[in-house]
């Protein structure tokens, strides 16, 4: 029974609320076959007693440069049918997370321009893998910094250790950063010196201290001098907008990011100005789900550093304001070997706020040889190889309007382009959420110090199209 409760703690911690009702059943309707030992079948029908059979890395160029099995090894060439769903998507983040093989299943994540590639035998909720897969992607970039291929390969040994304790026979297991870091020693370079002079390794001696006790997710004895909260509200805005302007389809994605440095046992409570508008919340689960229910206050014990809260959408469009607009003029002629292109990029709705780090990127049509442009602010380059348009506008003034206008050269005899190109559009807007989401205050509780608490918000472009 206290390995059954074991494993259900560390479940409960690797997947977000939304899909825990699906696993507690999950488990209920195996409870039996548990008991029954090994050789119990029943499991298998629920798809959870064997979740992640093997993980493979790939990089962009296509090369497995790393792979775990935890239970008997899988051949490479189970990654042919990714390759060939690769080869079919228009770009990278366009492959389909979920591939059915004859005898498998493949559920990937794109992180960092790497693949996260697992191989499923049953069937099993899709997010349920793709859940765990971000977490491994985030230890990554905790312990190393960043989660690339170079510091997967310089950190191989720990890569190793680390996928071993997060995943033991098919189930999550430690998640927490937490725990991990006791578990696991991140990598130094002392320790590393030291460790090749001894032959030790940076496994830890000692069971870690959140694994005893109810709050898993946080370690015991934690000691500041300098006792902080700090919190990032950042949102991504996805658009399609249409050639007269109208908003097509508008959405906001968020995330609060937080970083708690506080000492002992804190208690906190967030609260703020307008919850109603969140849709779609998933939470951390240090987060008391009732308490949100009934108050819409965010309640929970936090884990020590950085830890994501909570994830959220916002989706009905009267309250997803559009902050930039686009003025657009792009003109083919028949039978002729040029053409014009001419847009202006304006402020619409930023609260005051500056648009900063604007970039357009057009695909032009194949029979595009070239384009001559001036432009008023910022420089522009374009690739007559992949017929890429990139323009890096910067910070937008109202007093001056950027815009890029010129002669486009096509390829002479060749058909008119049968339609326009789409313009992408990448900015940010420092401090403004701009669902118009807001935090009113931060109480902490069970601690006597008052710590430093902040809230920075940041408002980003997602996949923002606008369609001429």
């Amino acid at each position: 029974m206290t390995d059954r409760v074991g494993v259900f703690e560390a479940v409960n911690q690797a997947i977000s609320w939304a899909l825990r009702l699906r696993v507690l059943a999950a488990f209920s309707a195996s409870s039996a076959s548990v008991q029954r030992g090994p050789g119990a079948e029943s499991l298998t029908g629920t798809g959870v007693g064997k979740m992640i059979h093997s993980l493979f890395l790939i990089n962009c160029s296509g090369d497995i440069f790393l792979e775990k099995h935890w239970k008997s090894v899988v051949s490479q060439s189970v990654c042919d049918y990714f390759f060939e769903a690769q080869e079919k998507a228009a770009d990278v983040e366009n492959v389909p997370p979920v591939i059915s093989t004859p005898h498998h299943y493949l559920i990937s994540i794109y992180r960092d321009k790497l693949f996260f590639v697992s191989v499923i035998q049953t069937e099993v909720p899709p997010l349920f893998v793709i859940e765990f897969l971000h977490r491994v992607a985030d230890t990554f970039q905790d312990y190393f910094g960043e989660c690339s291929e170079a510091a997967i390969k310089d950190n191989v040994v720990i890569v190793y250790e680390l996928l071993e304790e997060m995943l033991d026979n098919g189930f999550p297991l430690a998640t927490e950063s937490n725990i991990l870091k006791e578990l696991i020693k991140p990598p130094t370079i002392l320790r590393s010196v030291v460790n090749s002079i001894t032959g030790s390794s940076n496994v830890g001696d000692t069971l870690p201290t959140g694994q005893l006790s109810n709050i898993p997710w946080r370690r015991a004895g934690v000691k500041y001098t300098n006792n902080e909260a700090y919190f990032d509200v950042v949102e991504e805005i996805d658009a399609i907008i249409d050639k007269s302007g109208s908003t097509v389809f508008a959405e906001i994605q968020g995330v609060i990011d937080a970083c708690i440095k506080l000492s002992g046992m804190p208690d906190l409570s967030l609260s703020f100005m307008n919850p109603r508008l969140l849709d779609d919340v998933s939470f951390h689960p240090c987060i008391r789900f009732k308490r949100w229910e009934s108050e819409r206050v965010l309640s929970f014990i936090p884990p020590d550093g950085n830890f994501r809260l909570i994830s959220y959408r916002v989706s009905s469009q009267n309250l997803v304001a559009i902050p930039v607009y686009v003025k657009h003029s792009i003109s083919f002629k028949e039978n002729s070997s040029c053409g014009r292109f001419d847009i202006t990029i304006g402020p619409k709705q930023n609260m005051g706020k500056t648009i900063e780090g604007i970039t357009v990127t057009v695909h032009m049509p194949k029979v595009v040889l070239n384009m001559n442009l001036t432009t008023t602010q910022g420089s522009y380059t374009f690739d007559p190889v992949t017929k890429v348009l990139t323009w890096d506008v910067g910070k937008i003034t109202p007093q001056k309007l950027p815009s890029l206008k010129g002669l486009v050269n096509l390829q002479s005899g060749a058909p008119k382009p049968e339609e326009n190109p789409s313009l992408n559009i990448q900015f940010k807007i420092q401090q403004l959420a701009i669902s118009g989401l807001k935090v009113n205050r931060l109480d902490m509780y069970g601690e006597k110090y008052k710590p430093f608490k902040g809230v920075k918000y940041v408002t980003k472009a997602g996949k923002f199209q606008v369609r001429t």
